[in-house]
């Protein structure tokens, strides 16, 4: 594939609703790569989002240990794979798009309701001020909430999702939409392009989770750190994963608390 003759790294989901991923490597072997995708019709209009990482003296990729391109029944395992319909024009009942500074000014003149889509463990570091944090462990959970009834009080209100990349939102919004929610917009780009265009000196706080080595993002020399250990307090933006190998929970922990051995309190 042209990913490994550029000798990219990095993680590929496809599934019939599109397909979604992340790739590190040399600037230039990614930009010959985005050129390369960019040639095949489908994909000329491409949605890409670049951030720094660290490269191995190689020049490939430290994030990823190898490139990995995998098929699934969803794009993002919220557990719905038939009620999402795509189209030519992307997906179907999804919600309209805001750019960053479309949500600012749509925070300046109405009442509007920021909606965390992404897991408990990513907003504990980092969310909008104010934001509603569904407080969910996995994605798949997120469907059991909306139908639970613990988000209706926000059916009447006008609702921004937002999440990483913007990804998960394409997704639950058509999801929430089919659950009773109508006004309803997603933060075209995610937090990523919000940090690109605002920094910390916006509505974001604190870092943002990601899902390679790097394990947080920060968009400037003054980030706040928001995050707690979840065992001492203390003010942190560091993740670990539970010690017992066979839970895949991670943890809010200082880099004191981390250096123990530990384990999350899920009964084994």
């Amino acid at each position: 594939t042209l990913a490994s003759s550029l000798g990219l790294k990095g993680r590929v989901i496809l599934s019939r609703h599109g397909i979604n991923g992340t790739l590190g490597g040399d600037l230039l072997d990614l930009k010959k790569y985005v050129k390369g995708l960019r040639l095949y019709a489908p994909f000329r209009g491409t949605d890409i989002k670049w951030s720094m990482g660290e490269a191995l003296p190689d020049g490939t990729s430290a994030l990823f240990p190898r490139l990995s391109v995998k098929v699934r029944d969803e794009i993002v395992t919220f557990g719905a794979p038939d009620e999402l319909e795509v189209d030519d024009d992307g997906v179907v009942g999804g919600a309209p798009r805001l750019t960053p500074e479309e949500l600012h000014a749509l925070v300046e003149r109405e009442d509007v309701v920021l909606l965390d889509g992404r897991n408990a463990v990513e907003a504990e570091i980092g969310r909008f001020k104010d934001a509603v944090v569904p407080g969910v462990e996995a994605t798949h959970e997120f469907i059991d909430v909306l139908e639970s009834g613990a988000l209706d009080h926000l059916k009447d209100k006008t609702v921004v999702t937002y999440c990483t990349g913007g990804i998960r939102c394409e997704v639950l919004t058509p999801l929430m939409r089919s659950r009773g929610f109508t006004d309803l917009y997603q933060l075209d780009g995610g937090i990523a392009r919000y940090g690109e265009t605002f920094g910390d000196d916006g509505l974001w706080e604190g870092s943002m989770y990601v899902f390679d080595a790097r394990d947080t993002v920060e968009f400037s020399d003054h980030t706040a750190v928001v995050g707690r250990c979840d065992h001492c307090g203390t003010p942190t933006k560091d993740v670990v994963d539970c010690a017992d190998g066979g839970c895949v929970r991670q943890m809010v922990r200082c880099a004191a608390c981390a250096a123990l051995e530990h384990r999350c309190d899920r009964p084994r």
